[in-house]
């Protein structure tokens, strides 16, 4: 690996967003370092990306790759689990502010996943207020006073920490090296390493990463390489930092043993992300077979099953942890059994996921981790993981994972109504600084606002049948899009629909999903709407 000498970060954020703490001389220069180590290949790497989705969408048939067949057929496992990460039964997710950074971290579960991804809006204030509540929990010194008068603080033992940066595809606009933005990823990991990673480690604890949206076992080779460097320049061994990846496209789902392989040394699971998968199939496959409506997509159906027995299967044959779906759920506790019947719900998932093999599971909220817990230890009692697990079906063969057939699935005018609806509103929670929007009882983030999107587009190209007899076209897409905000707009206090930015959500929201290509990522034109 090349490097040469990079110049300091060129940091161009608000002025009213102090930011000198944070990105402190030392922190400026490690990720100028990595910007320009590194972002050839993340270059190259990204056009490799639109190549292949356009072979996707042209029906190039799924497969195994055959140049890394002697990998796959090699005897080898990932390191084993650092000592603070062998117990992942229940990891819960939220973004970096102060408030919900501390309950996540107080409420019992395994790990905490800080998100500077999907459910994060990346404003340069949440940005750099995130890296600085994380450097202060870290310390243990991170406290929270809200309006009330309550008072926020750590609770003596808190959950092991990892941190989500960007995916690859996403840049930072208020940094700038080798004049051109750092790419969201280095930036949002260099940061929090450069910053943390040394007292981390002075404290017992493991500097961990999740990594979103890879494409390709390639991709993980660029993150290794970005780790080692990283490890050689804070002075720490090989394979100190360790990570997660989230296998939530579709062509990383035949590249799963390749992604391991590449990132053994730092290696310690794969994560079944639900959403962001469903969104990649429709990407790429929403050319082809119809599917219903979201509420229909369960992880039961073939195709989900498909990959997540293969999921499993992959992660213990190599020793690595396997991960289950997010359970977004928020309890109401105002409607007693309405709220009894989603935790059951959640209890069904979470006991079938473990008896699925997953060694662990996400949930949104600190009410759902005794309930997941709980079914987590009926099952492996104090047993950390289940490693020794392998699905009890055959591992499925490739093309159920591209066979999109649900069996009795529906369009419904319901399903529509919802999917613009909830587009909407979250698109609204983004471009107003929050990332993590609860929405009618469900955290939602990124990853449903784009499922919800992509199902739009795909039934308006397939000209869909609703089961109540309308075809889904443009015009009645528009005329739903209408009716949802003026919805919005009688059910709005005060100055609130200004305020919410719903006019510029729903016309971004129309325009991605009317587009004749689907967009990439939803939020590669909402960023040129904050700040």
């Amino acid at each position: 690996m090349a490097i040469g000498v990079a110049r300091d970060l060129e940091v161009r954020g608000p002025a009213a967003v102090p930011s000198a703490d944070v990105l402190t001389p030392d922190v400026r220069t490690f990720v100028a370092l990595l910007h320009h180590t590194f972002e050839d290949r993340r270059r190259e790497l990204l056009a490799r990306r639109r190549v292949a989705a356009t072979a996707w969408r042209a029906g190039r048939p799924p497969s195994f790759l055959a140049e890394t067949r002697a990998v796959r057929e090699a005897a080898w496992t990932v390191a084993p689990p650092a000592a603070d990460l062998r117990r992942r039964h229940v990891e819960i997710t939220g973004p970096t502010d102060r408030k919900m950074l501390i309950n996540a971290l107080n409420s019992g579960a395994d790990t905490f996943m800080a998100d500077f991804e999907d459910a994060n809006t990346p404003t340069w204030r949440n940005l750099v207020e995130g890296q600085r509540n994380l450097s202060e929990a870290i310390a243990g010194t991170i406290e929270h006073r809200a309006p009330d008068g309550r008072r926020y603080r750590l609770a003596e033992k808190t959950a092991a920490l990892l941190v989500r940066p960007r995916g690859w595809h996403l840049l930072e606009r208020h940094a700038l090296a080798d004049g051109s933005p750092v790419a969201g990823a280095l930036f949002d990991a260099g940061v929090f390493l450069r910053r943390n990673a040394l007292a981390m480690l002075e404290r017992g604890r493991t500097p961990a990463l999740y990594l979103p949206k890879l494409e390709s076992h390639l991709e993980a080779r660029l993150w290794n390489d970005v780790l080692t460097l990283a490890e050689d320049e804070l002075g720490i061994p090989r394979g100190t930092i360790r990570v997660t990846v989230l296998v939530e496209t579709l062509p990383l789902a035949f590249e799963m043993e390749e992604v391991l392989y590449e990132l053994r040394e730092h290696g310690a699971a794969l994560n079944a992300g639900r959403w962001d998968y469903l969104f990649s199939v429709l990407k790429l496959l929403g050319g082809g077979q119809l599917l219903p409506d979201r509420s229909q997509l369960t992880m039961t159906v073939p195709f989900m099953r498909a990959y997540t027995d293969l999921l499993v299967h992959t992660c213990h044959r190599r020793g690595a942890y396997a991960i289950g779906g997010m359970a977004a759920f928020i309890p109401d506790r105002r409607d007693r059994a309405a709220n009894d019947l989603a935790l059951d719900r959640v209890r069904a998932d979470k006991s079938r996921e473990v008896g699925d093999g997953f060694d662990g599971t996400w949930v949104a909220h600190p009410d759902l981790v005794p309930v997941a817990i709980a079914e987590f230890a009926r099952a492996l009692g104090l047993r950390d993981a289940q490693l020794e697990r392998r699905p009890s079906r055959p591992v499925p063969d490739l093309a159920r994972l591209v066979d999109l057939a649900v069996a009795g699935g529906t369009v419904t005018e319901a399903g529509l109504r919802t999917n613009v609806s909830v587009g909407i509103r979250y698109l609204a929670s983004w471009l107003t600084g929050v990332g993590a929007a609860a929405i009618d009882g469900l955290m939602e983030d990124a990853a449903t606002a784009e499922i919800s999107r992509m199902q739009v587009w795909q039934w308006t190209r397939h000209a869909a049948r609703t089961a109540e007899g309308a075809t889904v076209t443009g015009a009645l897409v528009r005329e739903v899009v209408a009716s949802e905000l003026a919805r919005i707009e009688r059910l709005a206090t005060g100055a609130g629909f200004a305020a919410g930015r719903y006019r510029e959500a729903a016309a971004l929201f129309e325009r991605i999903a009317l587009d004749e290509e689907p967009v990439e990522f939803l939020t590669l034109p909402a960023v040129e709407l904050i700040d």
